[in-house]
């Protein structure tokens, strides 16, 4: 025989909800069963489960009570209306807990796999990758730094870690051949010149927009990962300057 009533502590046994969530409920006008039993308590029927099963649902959307409440109960009420209003905030915490996953990834790959560092280095490491988190934001429209990141995703970790590898070496071998005094149109200078520009182009991937807000940043920084950005900027006029000397007519 298919049941028809139930008590507030059977009820709750059957729904998951505690019965203080019940009386509750009752409480606020959002489920108040009309029966009694001769004791006094409350006694729900098959409506009031019913309308409990949609409540569990709209607070499983994210809906507040207030909003159940209006939703089940007022007429003319949009629906609709309440769902795009919790699409927008799930699409915004979604980025919100992307980032945060950027950054932890961040972290985890600065320590290095076997993360033996004390807990000075971790929160130094921690604070430089916010703040350069906080920078890109700055330099980088948001569309930018979404391409950027599917970018690093497509790569894959290995990838990356070895280009910053690629760079450090390259920006060395630039800084002593510019402070020899070498002509950027000598055949060493060409090579770097030909590989930096092939290692912009894998982080861009061809995007001017992105190469233009690289630029921006090293121009206005100080220090971007601890490097000096003035002197980045010198390395960079040197190799544009063998760039130029490469594409002129011999």
């Amino acid at each position: 025989m298919r049941r028809t009533s139930w008590k507030v502590g059977e009820l709750a046994r059957e729904t998951g909800l505690s019965v203080r969530a019940l009386h509750y409920y009752d409480e606020i006008g959002l489920l108040s069963p009309l029966r009694r039993t001769e004791a006094g308590h409350r006694l729900y029927d098959v409506g009031d489960v019913a309308r409990l099963q949609q409540i569990k649902s709209l607070r499983a959307l994210g809906f507040g009570l207030a909003e159940v409440r209006d939703c089940l109960d007022r007429p003319g009420f949009s629906l609709r209306r309440v769902i795009d209003l919790h699409l927008a905030r799930l699409r915004e915490q979604i980025k919100l807990q992307q980032k945060l996953c950027n950054s932890l990834e961040a972290v985890a790959a600065r320590l290095g796999p076997a993360g033996e560092v004390s807990v000075e280095e971790c929160v130094e490491t921690i604070m430089e990758v916010i703040s350069m988190s906080e920078r890109l934001e700055k330099y980088y429209a948001p569309e930018q730094l979404e391409e950027l990141d599917q970018r690093r995703r497509n790569l894959g970790e290995e990838r990356i870690q070895r280009a910053e590898a690629e760079w450090t070496e390259l920006m060395e071998q630039v800084r002593v051949e510019m402070e020899k005094g070498t002509d950027p149109s000598d055949d060493r200078v060409q090579l770097l010149a030909g590989r930096w520009m092939e290692l912009v182009q894998e982080f861009t991937d061809g995007n001017t927009g992105i190469e233009r807000s690289v630029g921006n940043m090293w121009q206005q920084e100080g220090t971007i990962y601890g490097i000096d950005t003035r002197r980045m900027r010198e390395m960079m006029e040197y190799v544009s300057k063998a760039t130029a000397a490469a594409s002129k007519p011999q």
